[in-house]
């Protein structure tokens, strides 16, 4: 992977993150366009790497929500911030047990299957489709649902199926206001995705070369940068936009992805 396609696909992961599109999804699709040839292990890391300058956007934008997390960590006091960073914790459990038990199985997934990418976009359609049709209770997010969103959260580690689109319309579908999903959805990720790095760095996985490194750190500062433009206003419109719109965008694109994969089996 040369520079130039290393921040192409930083761009493209700084944009999508925030959408309910599946950024991992358009990454995958990205690089079957542009041709990369990575192995599954070298794709994921590329992956990963693009998530984590992502989630350092989305602290900067969300710094105090973030900050009010921590300080629930450190409070004895079961007041509203221990109880919202509860609910991040149990919402990452499922996610966490995925990645600690199915790694292997999920890396099978990220070289560059397009058709694959196409059939989970076109559940994320359908997903979408079926929340913007929900009635909103207003209701915030509790601790049971905090564990079913969760586990939308697992399923969305497959490319295609996007984990804010997942997120969000499981919320939505449970009553939850869109708002507040959509704040729970961006936050709940931030320490799945340090949480990886570490556990990549302490176990020596992380194996960066010399061929690649200029490449991915192009990308990464290519995602932070278009991570931190587009965070503050994607977040707004999908508050604001209708969930189907994005519905018809995945069904489009992920009939395009299919349809390119039958072409260049």
């Amino acid at each position: 992977m040369d520079i130039i396609d290393a921040i192409i696909l930083g761009i493209v992961q700084g944009l999508t993150e925030f959408l309910p599109v599946s950024s991992s999804g358009h990454l995958e699709l990205g690089k079957a366009i542009l041709g990369d040839n990575s192995v599954p292990e070298e794709s994921l890391l590329f992956t990963v790497i693009l998530h984590f300058a992502t989630a350092l956007s989305t602290i900067v934008v969300f710094r105090k929500d973030i900050w009010e997390i921590i300080r629930g960590l450190f409070q004895f006091k079961w007041n509203e911030e221990s109880q919202f960073t509860v609910k991040i914790i149990v919402s990452m459990l499922p996610a966490v047990f995925v990645g600690l038990f199915f790694e292997k199985q999920l890396e099978a997934f990220f070289g560059g299957n397009v058709m694959f990418v196409g059939f989970m976009l076109l559940i994320t359609a359908v997903l979408l489709y079926f929340a913007d049709k929900a009635k909103d209770t207003g209701k915030k997010v509790g601790f049971g649902s905090a564990l079913i969103i969760g586990i939308s959260q697992a399923i969305a580690m497959l490319p295609g199926i996007s984990r804010s689109g997942a997120t969000i319309s499981t919320s939505v579908l449970l009553g939850v206001d869109k708002s507040k999903s959509a704040r729970f959805s961006f936050l709940m990720v931030v320490p799945l995705i340090f949480g990886k790095i570490a556990k990549d760095l302490i176990g020596g996985e992380l194996n960066f070369n010399g061929e690649n490194n200029m490449a991915m750190g192009a990308g990464f500062l290519a995602a932070f940068i278009a991570g931190l433009v587009a965070c503050t206003w994607m977040i707004q419109l999908v508050r604001k936009s209708k969930l189907s719109y994005f519905a018809i965008y995945c069904l489009v694109v992920g009939l395009i992805a299919i349809l390119f994969g039958v072409t260049n089996s």
